[in-house]
């Protein structure tokens, strides 16, 4: 990386200028998940989907525009986005004091898009999420509006960081915490901390086998592409990773695993079951990974997961989830 890593006095920091703009959302116990494993681990989550906008995505947006000078943030901020990001954006813009115009695909839940607009954003729809990156580039030209990055760069990392703070003021160290992984801005930025506040937590990431990018590319030893996004996690559908952000999740996650869309609505449901809440795809993949791929190696540990967000209709809600 060309600039270094966040370290916590930086963190310290950026909490502090963001406090009032976002919440420091809770951890809990999760005895409903702890009975389902048969009482063989502990189990904590962080509640993001409580964040602002309802997602983690609020710290970066906001980090990245609060860093912007009075020229960039008078010509405006732009985004890609399949919901969560645009919604964060234009609530960063908002309270800001400047303007969004961001870019969403075709396949984006109604009521992100809403969601949107009602923090004033300009929407602009697009088939997929390769052609959204190429009409944002078009409207950096065009317009002179700033990219607020969904997941790259440091400012990202700072904003996703700050929930590490949190945890260290909430809880004792786990043994490994679990977080969804589509570009890697909040395994990166959370990581980072984590390995900072805690090194022997093992910070363990985990991706839809319909978007795989960053375990390509951290198998690969290099930032990796997927032609298409296959999955109904659609928050975790980056189509490639990226240098600065692919950098920090190789220096600070431990290992990956992947889950199907049939563990996902599994998660969805049992997280409703047993939790009483509805999350999005993206909030249940850390649990379809505690329930799934990762049951065996962490039973008997202490372990943390991360409930990243909750964007979601009933409509849509109910035609993902599976008892």
């Amino acid at each position: 990386m060309s600039q270094s890593a966040p370290d916590l006095d930086e963190l310290a920091v950026l909490r502090e200028q963001l406090r009032g703009e976002i919440v420091c959302t809770p951890t809990i116990r999760c005895a409903g998940l702890e009975d389902q494993l048969g009482g063989s681990m502990r189990i904590y989550g962080k509640l993001e989907f409580l964040q602002r906008t309802g997602t983690f995505k609020a710290r970066g947006a906001l980090a990245t525009v609060r860093s912007l000078s009075e020229e960039q943030r008078k010509a405006g901020v732009t985004a890609v986005s399949a919901g969560n990001h645009a919604i964060a954006t234009a609530y960063a813009a908002r309270i800001s004091g400047t303007t969004a115009k961001v870019v969403m695909t075709a396949s984006a839940n109604p009521y992100r898009v809403a969601a949107s607009r009602g923090y004033g954003a300009e929407v602009v729809i697009v088939n997929d999420v390769h052609e959204a990156f190429r009409v944002a580039d078009k409207i950096q030209t065009d317009e002179g509006r700033y990219f607020v990055h969904p997941f790259e760069g440091r400012q990202v990392a700072l904003g996703t960081g700050t929930i590490g703070l949190e945890l260290a003021e909430q809880i004792e160290a786990p043994d490994a915490i679990l977080i969804a992984v589509g570009g890697g801005g909040l395994i990166g930025g959370l990581g980072n901390a984590i390995k900072q506040l805690w090194p022997r937590t093992e910070v363990i990431g985990v991706e839809p086998e319909g978007a795989d990018s960053m375990s390509r590319s951290l198998a690969a030893g290099k930032p990796e592409a997927i032609d298409a996004v296959r999955t109904i996690a659609d928050s975790l559908g980056a189509p490639y990773a990226c240098p600065w952000s692919f950098k920090l999740c190789q220096d600070n996650i431990d290992r990956m695993v992947l889950v199907s869309d049939e563990q996902l609505r599994g998660a969805m449901g049992l997280l409703f079951q047993h939790m009483k809440i509805a999350v999005e795809p993206a909030c249940a993949a850390t649990t379809a990974a505690l329930l799934g791929p990762l049951a065996e190696s962490l039973a008997g540990r202490r372990v943390l997961l991360v409930f990243c967000g909750s964007n979601i209709d009933w409509a849509t809600f109910r035609s993902q989830v599976r008892d």
